[in-house]
């Protein structure tokens, strides 16, 4: 939810935490494992902490999205042959 939430614009952490309805420092710590993988990159303008989603973010998002359909597919396509044999 904080990656669509941060598609195409950036916010402060405090703009986040409503928009993903959870509380700021469980957000903050989100926040700090997306940055750690670079999924998204953080800057500090005064007291508040922007953040900013990477193009890397989005493109790994999509490619799971692919994998999943592809993979939901495939289950769905057994379970009706195992239902044709019933």
């Amino acid at each position: 939810r904080i990656l669509e939430a941060l598609k195409d614009r950036e916010l402060c952490v405090c703009e986040i935490v409503p928009l993903v309805s959870g509380e700021q420092s469980n957000i903050s710590r989100h926040i700090a494992l997306l940055e750690k993988y670079g999924l998204v990159s953080t800057r500090r303008e005064g007291v508040r902490v922007l953040v900013k989603a990477s193009p890397l973010a989005y493109a790994i998002v999509e490619k799971a999205f692919e994998v999943l359909k592809k993979l939901v597919g495939e289950q769905k396509k057994r379970l009706e042959e195992i239902e044709g044999r019933l």
